[in-house]
């Protein structure tokens, strides 16, 4: 039996706005989803890179004006992948129109914007997704449920990282992310530690940050040089609702580094250890292992861990990023579909703005400040 169209239509055509289109295109043949997802209109900035895009991705059709995407009425899902200072302005166009959109990460560069943006979604009935892919890594969802289960007993420490070195030349160019608007390494990199220390460990309700800019300026494009406001490392210590202390560091110029987003849990009677640069294996420490036996064990992904199985019947054989792309836009159709919760919608991603901005006004007055 055929099943009902899900026109999808994707704002940008950059490094996320291809692994949205992976995730489109491989999550029908991976997952049995509740409708069949169509590439209708992608938009870039000119005609000419929108048709480019068009043929080389696979959409009907290409424009170079975001806003004719919104007025279609034959398309039913919004792609945000433009940089983060124009997501409020075209969430919310997609959302008066009565689009579900998926918008990638940060939501939007404060949490003001993003509560606005949160509450229209809301008020709409509109279904959201914000980008947070990680999460989606079975390795993840193994941690958290160990977790929760109690085997690694009561949770005392927590370490996060996401650590890259894209921003590390002094002489690259200024860009969108240097920008106020854009954020700093804490939100733009950070706010994935944020969001994996939260989804492991449960709310952070006090920090005490310290955003540090190391290069403080870059050349402007223009023969000139142009100050750099934001931070190179966003860092800060966390207590947790369930008396767990711990930190987190965003860094975008650790040198040599590509994508560490890495975490440890300590408990007291165990403890995990995970890094995405090896991330389909989840290290596992047991304290009631013998004497002279002990130490961190190394559990590998394979079909018994779940959604793993789908793609591959080999346990060894490993998930790659745009796997976990195809995850999250499944657990994003079905909830469309009504068939499950919103797995992280704009809700949660206005509370990932709201640590990151509490962490950043924690760094200026050089003290703890409560999570509100």
């Amino acid at each position: 039996m055929s099943k009902p169209k899900l026109r999808i239509g994707l704002i940008g055509t950059g490094f996320m706005g291809k692994a949205h289109v992976f995730g489109f295109t491989s999550a029908p043949r991976v997952f049995e989803l509740p409708f069949d997802l169509e590439l209708h209109t992608v938009a870039d900035i000119t005609p000419e890179a929108a048709a480019r895009a068009a043929t080389t991705l696979g959409f009907a059709h290409a424009t170079a004006d975001w806003r004719s995407i919104m007025l279609d009425p034959a398309i039913d899902v919004v792609s945000i992948t433009a940089p983060n200072a124009l997501h409020k302005e075209m969430s919310l166009a997609a959302i008066a129109a009565g689009k579900h959109v998926y918008c990638e990460k940060p939501l939007a560069p404060m949490a003001a914007d993003a509560l606005e943006m949160t509450l229209a979604a809301e008020a709409k009935g509109v279904k959201t997704q914000v980008g947070f892919n990680y999460l989606c890594n079975p390795m993840l969802t193994l941690a958290r449920e160990m977790i929760m289960a109690g085997e690694l007993g009561e949770i005392r420490g927590y370490r996060g990282l996401h650590a890259e070195d894209y921003m590390a030349d002094a002489s690259g160019p200024y860009a969108f992310r240097h920008d106020p608007a854009g954020g700093g390494a804490l939100a733009d990199i950070g706010s994935h530690a944020l969001a994996t220390a939260e989804f492991l460990c449960g709310p952070v309700t006090r920090v005490m940050g310290d955003l540090v800019t190391m290069i403080a300026e870059r050349p402007d494009g223009k023969g000139g040089r142009k100050a750099v406001t934001v931070d190179d490392i966003g860092r800060a210590f966390l207590r947790f609702e369930n008396g767990a202390s711990g930190s987190i560091e965003g860094n975008w110029i650790a040198t040599g580094r590509k994508m560490q987003h890495d975490f440890e849990v300590y408990g007291t009677k165990g403890a995990l250890a995970f890094s995405q640069e090896h991330f389909n294996v989840l290290h596992h420490f047991d304290t009631a292992a013998a004497k002279g036996r002990q130490g961190f064990r190394r559990i590998e992904a394979g079909p018994d861990h779940a959604p793993y199985g789908l793609f591959c019947v080999a346990a060894g054989h490993q998930l790659g990023f745009n796997d976990l792309k195809a995850i999250e836009v499944a657990g994003y159709i079905n909830t469309i579909a009504g068939k499950s919760p919103e797995p992280f919608n704009f809700r949660k991603g206005l509370r990932i703005q709201t640590l990151v901005e509490t962490i950043q006004a924690s760094s200026k007055a050089q003290g703890w400040l409560d999570v509100v």
